[in-house]
């Protein structure tokens, strides 16, 4: 297929992706918000009862406390249980949680999160004022509040913290104001996901919600502040001292809590904070180490890139936030090289393609590409998954060409999990940028799919900031600044140090390290790595750094990275259930999680003529239209979902899960493989050996492929030195043409191990640390792949010199 064919194609079926069809009932709807907010006309339910929302932010040195208080008042005369979806920074460790009702202070007790439910919806039920914490995602958290009498004015205050990184030399702390609405196919979120977000709803563009939204922020530096700006909102600034600032929002910029709050600011000198900080417990010592990485090297040879650009043109994106990406493209285009090769995916309710194989960057061709983009107005949902399986299944340019996926989205979708296992899944083919456009983005999403493949996130708020992101991307993939890091103590006790392994640094931001100590705080912490090809290395004198008391948000920050990392852990699909693990840190370490909550009750019964539930409705964010929800009917435009044909009945998929299109959502769902009788009529959907929910006599089965599918076991021993084993084994049915490659963490391969026919069964290949061409692997994370005619599977290993 020419190119000219493949736009006309390309063309045409986006039209027919975004094209408005037929209307959809709010059962079928496609978001986690289907619906716009509609005041009823009845006077004795107050159906707006946030009335505040008041963040107080202080900044001290590396380290922000941030509470958020929000204030429900009951206006009606029947009682309340109010319900408010928010969000808080992806590196949010909640730590603490106070309610007031009157002159009572309450203070929250955190529990596992089944246990907080129960002991909510008793005190809701007994006529008590409770309030209830929980986490929906790792940045998007729910407030339940019960038995709001009449005239109640009830205050929720919550506290976190979180450690500020600097990257180019310049801090940045942002405070999210709003959820987006979240594009999430129902029924399979059901079925992977069960007891999901609530259904909020959301005004319409451009209208303020009832409640105010204040910010009071103290910024105390320690060093001379030399710059600083808002980007986001106009601030009042009073200045007391060289290293510190005061800032409010000002009123005259209308309503702040529609887009993330976004504050930047440079120290004298262009001086970043970088040392040890240490804090003694009464029964754990914790450190954090910050160290600035060598100055970036010189490229002295850039192999040719192979760029995929996965561009979001759904209905989230109409208006402001598809300008920002036009202009963020056409800066990216524009910076191709007559040598690279790059291709164009572009996804709304399904995904097209600009060619079916990657294209020079001439001129011309970026003409072209252009063309098709600037054309785009934006309709439809937003199928990610479906965008990033067709980028990764895009042939290779050829031998010699490292591949990197930028994927532009403002991350309105709710299957965030799904497209991290994907990523990861496709680990050794390429590395990821993710680049988050609007007011108020999916940090979540962007932020761990960059991390899951092994790229860097960006943020572009205006068309003005294209130039200077899609030069700092050029930056980041050009050559690393420091590679093959590794941290080692000599005469410092340290232990359960965070991260395990140190991955490459792309960006100019120190390296950081979290962990425990026991004993003296004396000896050394040093660090190793490669810049380039010189030899990177720094020593820290631990007796040189005090420890403080005000350091107690080592605590909590060092179980929130924990946390993090064994969530990374699940989405990498660890076969180990880390839910107790992570269970247990969030109630050792008084913190927020998926598995624990927080709840307060005051224990007076108060109210025993029941209450009436109401959702606080959320202001769509900043620049967003109302068609990223639905239309003025409270409808939503019905997305097509990729469709099959097994044994003569019909099924839909979303990450490859086939489900009967005869399931309903009231079904209950039974495993195959349990003791439940199995009927004979499901016996030939079993042979498929597919991932599937099948609807036989009104009884849902579910029915899982595992035997079908190879399995790549962990190398051993990990890490090595001389050699190790890599075993594998190969099911009947899929034996055949078979490779295990070994990549570097750029994408290139480093060795084939085989690429020929083998036979089903058990099989073990070893790998003894050379290259293709006999000379000994660096140090560093090394990228195993199987790799079959219809399956692909990676994993990772660590050689140690």
């Amino acid at each position: 297929m020419n190119v000219r064919s493949s736009l006309i194609a390309l063309v045409l079926s986006l039209a027919a992706i975004a094209a408005p069809a037929q209307r959809a009932s709010l059962a079928d709807d496609k978001t986690l918000a289907p619906f716009f907010f509609v005041d009823t006309d009845d006077p004795s339910v107050d159906q707006l009862p946030l009335k505040s929302v008041a963040a107080q932010v202080h900044l001290a040195g590396v380290i922000a406390d941030v509470t958020i208080e929000q204030v429900y008042r009951n206006e009606g005369t029947r009682p309340l249980e109010a319900v408010y979806l928010f969000p808080a920074s992806t590196r949010a460790a909640v730590y603490g949680m106070v309610m007031h009702t009157g002159d009572r202070e309450i203070t929250a007790e955190i529990r596992e999160r089944e246990q907080a439910r129960r002991e909510y919806e008793e005190a809701r039920e007994q006529g008590q004022t409770a309030s209830l914490l929980e986490q929906e995602r790792p940045n998007v958290f729910k407030m339940n509040v019960a038995n709001i009498l009449p005239g109640d004015s009830i205050a929720v205050r919550l506290s976190y913290t979180e450690l500020l990184v600097p990257a180019e030399k310049q801090y940045e702390f942002v405070l999210p104001t709003v959820v987006g609405p979240r594009y999430s196919p129902e029924a399979v979120n059901e079925i992977l996901a069960p007891g999901g977000a609530d259904l909020i709803p959301y005004l319409h563009e451009g209208e303020d919600p009832n409640y105010t939204y204040t910010i009071e922020m103290v910024l105390a530096a320690g060093l001379p502040i030399q710059a600083y700006g808002c980007s986001s909102h106009e601030v009042v600034v009073e200045q007391d001292a060289p290293e510190e600032l005061r800032l409010t929002l000002d009123p005259a910029g209308g309503f702040g809590g529609n887009r993330d709050f976004i504050l930047h600011y440079q120290l004298a000198g262009q001086q970043v904070e970088s040392g040890l900080l240490l804090y003694e417990g009464e029964q754990e010592n914790f450190f954090l180490l910050m160290a600035q990485p060598p100055a970036r090297p010189e490229p002295s040879q850039i192999p040719p890139r192979e760029y995929i650009f996965v561009v979001d043109v759904s209905g989230s994106m109409s208006g402001f936030p598809l300008t920002v990406s036009k202009g963020l493209m056409k800066n990216l285009l524009g910076q191709l090289r007559p040598e690279d090769r790059f291709n164009i995916v572009l996804f709304a309710g399904r995904a097209g393609v600009l060619s079916d194989r990657s294209l020079p960057a001439t001129q011309e061709h970026i003409d072209r590409a252009w063309a098709l983009i600037d054309g785009q107005q934006g309709g439809g949902g937003t199928a990610l998954l479906a965008g990033l399986r067709s980028a990764f299944g895009l042939p290779l340019a050829g031998e010699g060409y490292a591949r990197i996926v930028a994927v532009i989205t403002d991350g309105f979708v709710g299957f965030e999990v799904a497209a991290f296992k994907l990523v990861r899944q496709r680990l050794g083919q390429a590395s990821l940028f993710a680049f988050g456009i609007g007011s108020s983005v999916n940090r979540f999403l962007i932020e761990d799919l960059a991390r899951a493949g092994q790229g860097e996130p960006f943020v572009v708020l205006e068309e003005g900031q294209a130039p200077a992101e899609a030069a700092r991307f050029q930056a980041y993939i050009s050559t690393p600044i420091l590679t093959q890091v590794e941290a080692g103590f000599d005469g410092f006790d340290a232990y359960e140090v965070e991260p395990a392994f140190i991955p490459d640094m792309l960006a100019d931001r120190p390296i950081t390290i979290f962990g425990k100590w026991r004993g003296a705080a004396a000896g050394t912490v040093l660090l190793g790595g490669r810049t380039g090809d010189q030899t990177y290395s720094a020593r820290f004198d631990v007796s040189a750094f005090q420890a403080q008391p005000t350091n107690k948000a080592l605590r909590y920050l060092w179980a929130r990275h924990r946390i993090d990392q064994l969530s990374d852990d699940v989405q990498a699909g660890s076969r180990d259930d880390l839910s107790p693990q992570i269970t247990q840190l969030g109630l050792d370490y008084n913190l927020l999680t998926e598995y624990t909550s927080f709840v307060a009750i005051d224990r007076r019964i108060r109210n025993e003529d029941g209450l009436e539930t109401v959702e606080v409705p959320l202001p769509l964010p900043q620049g967003t239209e109302d068609s990223a929800v639905g239309d003025s009917f409270g409808t939503a435009v019905e997305d097509e979902l990729e469709m099959a044909t097994w044994l003569g009945r019909p099924f839909y998929r979303e990450d490859a899960l086939w489900v009967d299109i005869a399931f309903e959502l009231s079904m209950n769902i039974v495993e195959v493989g349990s003791d439940a009788p199995v009927p004979a009529a499901l016996a030939p959907f079993v042979g498929l050996g597919l991932d599937m929910v099948v609807v036989v006599e009104g009884q849902a089965y579910r029915l899982r492929a595992e035997a079908a599918r190879p399995f790549l076991q962990q190398n051993a021993p990990n890490p090595f030195n001389a050699s190790t084993v890599i075993p594998f084994q190969i099911p009947a049915g899929l034996a055949g043409p078979t490779r295990l490659v070994i990549y570097n963490l750029t994408g290139q391969i480093v060795r084939v191990l085989t690429d020929g026919h083998l036979a089903a069964g058990a099989h073990v290949l070893a790998w003894d640390g050379k290259d293709g061409s006999g000379e000994a692997a660096a140090s560093g994370v090394y990228i195993y792949r199987l790799e079959g005619v219809s399956f692909a599977i990676t994993r990772r290993m660590l050689l140690l010199r």
